[in-house]
């Protein structure tokens, strides 16, 4: 009570000696500015009273420097004038780092519009006795309240003036390093290099000796391991902490929100979190792209003082994460590849052959091949679409523009390119094989790496490669997946159906050309598979459809089966419903089960161990589910009759069958290791778990057999639900073997494509409706002769490009052993698919639309043969008029009368359907359309006419491709539309007599030009020189027109 009486009376209103002398302010006066808007109402001031209070003890701090001397009303104060200005302390706390106090002088500003040189009251201004109330040359507290209304561009310049004055502190305490040598400026690799050198190896760091020899014991074991991991974040391990230091602490603060301080290690710049926090942080920065390294301790503190008082803990750099290698945490179904590439020498054909090696570590599974490849790169296209890599390593110097550019091209997944040091490289073959040898690399695998390269076409790329491969993982800590890992070949394009890395993409095989995603795709929609592991053999299997007619038989027998057998399908369903990732859990069992040197650390030991029973425990019982739905699969005739021709089966049964096996791993699971998912270890079980999992991985071979297996019926189960939930007819494919053609007189059979009611398969129309379907004959067979070439026009939006892909997508369902969607579906096996479809240009590489479309033809031009499938749409409409038709007459008349491959030819020039109305091996048609003549219009003009797509393939020419119709429906005026109208018309009678011959030969094609050609010259050729061979053409011409006559 005594306390609120004295600060009442300290806020007393003070006693003037004239009621009619207002108080005036002193010009000298310090006001702080700084508010953005003035205060609404003028704020009570404190007065000072003579009284002692609680108050006046502080009261000194709220006084401001005294200015009394100076009492001229100029608007700037002389700095000699301020002998009384304090240096306050101020803490800057920063967001990243907490900084050391700093004494901050407060310099004068400028005086405000309030400071009067005049006083603010006079005798008859009723306000006066107000204002002499409040003001008062003691001044409160400063609060954002008590300031004045400043003018808003001197606010402005203050407020840049102290935001620079801030940054200038922030950069001292919180950007900039104690340590000079990781100054930008002064940033060096190991052999000295600076930033800006063509050679600086950004994975290394130079430190002057002088500056490790001061540093302290701990400090040197960081940086020891840090200069040599530079693009890695390091983990440091401290008592239960990990800390991050300088550089990396930056990063951790701009990814994971963390405080900066200046502590740790020899006082730096450093965060930290703690040990239960540490995995989380580590999968947060992988899935962010970094590398993530943790430096353990291999003793603890109480082991470390028994060596000595001095003695500091030892620590060890045991592992380092990348995105490309990571095994743990949630990293999602699909395979997750680290991939080497090395380019060599070129061929005497101009082609470069590219070595690649890549892995899986969460599955431990090794591939090597090789590939050759022109200058379009399209086979690395589609090695890079088919494998799909997290991260590519190359060497600086080793890959040709062309090569990068298709690195750049391809990387849909985002994947990482790593240029090695332009000094380093992979190494030579001879070299890799001895590292392989002296390291007893891939001694776990369940075949041979000798065997391996052996049949690899080139081997000294790829092994170039796989060395690459090897040292990265090296590096990075990963030698149980090198020692225990299976290697494998890998071929891109022998012995199946070839899609380059184009044909991929355009066809939206597992990206959609819209967002990237897989909505739209045909890897969406065959998948129905359940293990995640039958996930990954699916793409495989997309990415590599059979030529085998057996093989594509055998398949197509067991969907037939599964459709046909509901309750097998549903069996097999429920089964694979209760696995786990049964490839990735045996990956995990057999890099961990040789790797006990990490299992003596403190508290990581324990941790890891907890982990493998878990791991271990979950595939013993993943394992038991497999086989109960094995076992009754082998009983049942549908094993016998089909499924025995698509899957190899180890032995399940019997006294040395893997049924026994799994039967005793899981009994000693359930005596040890009951509750094997949260299991602490203790050192006698250790044991106990280290010999169980050496036992099993015995078996692996044939543990892996029978997971293949399953991941098999997965995915031919995965092809039976396609069927069974599609909404439109689906059939069984007739599927014939390759066409010969070495004697045309021959009766073999030609390459056939047909298809009745063909549909696309997930290309749904605006309603949700299916699309309509379409019948396509192709080619034919001795008894029967039809073109095999398919001359297509229609009008924009009319459904040509749809029709295209909904074909190639037939064949490749065909060839993978689905169903097709069609009523009925029949074609000789195709060996290659080309496509060129869309427009597009890639600015970054610097190609235009039309360049790209010329190099996707050349591909066509130089590869295709007669078992081929191509398909064209639009050629030449990237450059003028001319020379667009000119280009795609000559490649369309050289793929019908050279190749005579399966072509479908989508164009907007129509004089080409005349020059081709002849020829016996093309035949036209159309997508129809039709008017909606009841839509209101003010002209009677087509121009103005609602069009109707019919989507539905016509004999027969379409009269012109309605552009204006399209134009119309994208908004463009209609004025204009009539505009271009008029002039279409006058350019038709311009261009006319320029195509007048072609609409001539509506009844005389090239290809008979051809026979009058030879027949003119054979008739030239005296009887003398009339010699078999003679005799041998005329045959074969009359064979021909015997044919086309049919």
């Amino acid at each position: 009570m005594q306390r609120q009486k004295s600060i009442l009376s300290f806020l007393k209103r003070p006693e003037t000696s004239s009621a009619s002398k207002p108080v005036v302010l002193d010009a000298s006066d310090e006001e702080v500015k700084g508010t953005d808007t003035p205060p609404e109402k003028v704020p009570r001031k404190i007065f000072a009273d003579s009284r002692p209070s609680l108050f006046s003890s502080i009261k000194h701090k709220f006084s401001k420097a005294d200015f009394s001397q100076n009492t001229s009303s100029h608007s700037r104060f002389n700095l000699d004038n301020v002998s009384s200005v304090q240096s306050l302390p101020l803490k800057l706390d920063g967001p990243e780092v907490l900084c050391n106090e700093r004494s901050v002088t407060i310099q004068p500003k400028e005086q405000n519009i309030f400071s009067a040189s005049r006083p603010l009251g006079s005798a008859g201004d009723k306000s006066g006795s107000f204002l002499s109330a409040l003001e008062d040359d003691v001044l409160g507290p400063d609060t954002p309240g008590m300031r004045p209304l400043i003018p808003r561009l001197k606010r402005v310049q203050e407020d840049i003036s102290n935001f620079r004055d801030k940054n200038v502190l922030d950069e001292d305490t919180e950007t900039i390093s104690k340590f000079e040598w990781l100054h930008p400026s002064r940033l060096k690799d190991a052999n000295g290099r600076k930033l800006g050198d063509p050679l600086y190896d950004k994975r290394t760091l130079y430190i002057p000796p002088d500056a490790l020899r001061k540093m302290s014991a701990s400090q040197r074991q960081y940086w020891d391991v840090k200069r040599q991991y530079m693009d890695v974040v390091v983990f440091f391990k401290v008592g239960k902490f990990y800390e991050l230091y300088e550089l990396d602490a930056e990063i951790g603060h701009k990814e994971l929100d963390w405080k900066i301080t200046l502590s740790g290690v020899g006082k730096c710049r450093q965060v930290g979190v703690s040990e239960s926090g540490i995995d989380d942080a580590v999968q947060k920065l992988i899935a962010r792209g970094y590398k993530v390294g943790r430096i353990e301790q291999l003793e603890t503190s109480e082991q470390a003082k028994s060596r000595g008082s001095t003695s500091v803990i030892q620590r060890k750099l045991i592992s380092v994460l990348t995105p490309a290698t990571t095994c743990e945490g949630n990293i999602g179904p699909d395979a997750v590849h680290l991939l080497a590439i090395k380019e060599d020498g070129l061929l005497g054909n101009g082609s470069s052959i590219f070595g690649f090696a890549f892995v899986d570590c969460a599955a431990l599974k090794f591939w090597v091949g090789s590939i050759s490849d022109d200058a379009s790169c399209a086979a690395l296209g589609a090695l890079l679409m088919q494998v799909s890599p997290k991260e590519i390593i190359y060497e600086g110097l080793g890959l040709s523009k062309d090569a990068q550019k298709a690195l750049k091209k391809y990387n849909l997944t985002g994947s990482t390119s790593s240029q090695l040091n332009p000094t380093d490289a992979f190494g030579e073959a001879l070299e890799v094989r001895n590292i392989i040898e002296t390291n007893r690399y891939f001694s776990g695998s369940c075949d041979s790496w000798h065997r391996i390269l052996d049949g690899v076409v080139h081997r000294d790329p790829a092994l170039c490669a796989l060395g690459g491969l090897i040292n990265h993982l090296s590096r990075l800590m990963s030698n149980e997946v090198l020692r225990n890992g299976d290697i494998f070949s890998y071929e891109v394009y022998k012995g199946f159906l070839r899609m380059d890395g184009q044909t991929l993409v355009n066809l939206e095989i597992f990206n959609n050309n819209a967002d990237g995603g897989q909505s739209g795709t045909l890897y969406k929609y065959l998948n129905n598979c359940i293990t995640p592991s039958g996930k990954r053999l699916l793409r495989n299997w997309i990415c590599h459809p059979l030529q085998d007619v057996d093989k594509i038989n055998c398949r197509l027998a067991v969907v037939e089966d599964l459709i046909a057998h509901s309750e097998i399908t549903l069996h097999i369903a429920q089964s694979l419903r209760q696995l786990p990732d049964l490839e990735r859990l045996l990956g995990r069992v057999k890099s961990s089960f040789q790797s006990s040197s990490i299992l003596l650390l403190p508290l990581i030991g324990n941790k890891l161990l907890k982990q493998r029973v878990k791991v271990f425990g979950s595939l013993i019982r993943g394992l038991r589910s497999g086989m109960q739905m094995l076992l009754p699969l082998q009983e049942h005739d549908i094993m016998t009759s089909s499924l025995s021709k698509v899957i190899s089966l180890p032995m399940l049964s019997g006294s040395e069958g893997l049924d026994k096996s799994l039967a005793q791993f899981e009994a000693a699971i359930d005596s040890d290791f009951p509750n094997y998912q949260n299991h602490n270890v203790t050192d006698s079980e250790a044991e106990t778990l280290s010999i169980l999992m050496e036992l099993f991985v015995e078996k692996a071979t044939q543990w892996a057999q029978m997971i293949h297996a399953i991941n098999c019926i997965d995915v031919l189960r995965s092809f039976a639900i396609s069927a069974i939930s599609s909404c439109g007819a689906m059939c069984k494919p007739t599927v014939l073997p390759h066409s010969k053609f070495a004697n045309p007189s021959s009766d073999a059979t030609c390459p056939i494509l047909r298809l009745k009611g063909l549909w696309h398969p997930y290309a749904l129309s605006e309603s949700g409706g299916l699309p309509v379907p379409n019948d396509i004959y192709l080619g034919g067979d001795g008894s029967s002769y039809l073109p095999g070439t398919l001359l297509l026009t229609g009008p924009n939006m009319g459904g040509k490009s749809t029709l295209l892909r909904a074909t190639c997508l037939a064949v490749i369902l065909a060839q993978l052993g689905c169903y097709v969607p069609c009523e009925t579906c029949t074609l000789s096996v195709v060996d290659i698919i080309f496509t060129r479809l869309g427009a597009a240009d890639r600015i970054m590489t610097g190609e235009s639309t039309f360049l790209i479309e010329c190099t996707e033809t050349a591909s066509v031009l130089q590869n295709a043969t007669p078992n081929s499938l191509v398909l064209l749409d639009e050629l030449g409409r990237g450059t003028s008029t001319f020379d667009g038709y000119a280009i795609a007459y000559a490649v369309f008349r050289h793929l019908v009368e050279s190749v005579n491959c399966r072509l479908m030819f989508a164009t907007h020039y129509h004089s080409l359907t005349k020059e081709f109305a002849a020829h016996p091996r093309v035949k036209l048609q159309h997508m129809a359309c039709c008017f909606d003549w009841t839509s209101k219009s003010t002209t009677p003009s087509q121009s103005n006419q609602k069009l109707i797509f019919l989507y539905r393939l016509a004999s027969g020419a379409c009269p012109e491709s309605y552009g204006m119709q399209t134009a119309l429906m994208a908004g463009i005026p209609s004025s204009v539309i009539k505009s271009a109208s008029e002039a279409g018309e006058v350019m038709k009678e311009i261009v006319a007599g320029s195509f007048k011959k072609s609409e001539q030969r509506e009844n005389f094609s090239t290809l008979h030009e051809e026979w009058l050609k030879s027949l003119l010259s054979i008739s030239t050729t005296s009887s003398a020189d009339f010699d078999d061979d003679a005799f041998d053409f005329l045959f074969c011409l009359w064979h021909e027109l015997k044919r086309s006559c049919k």
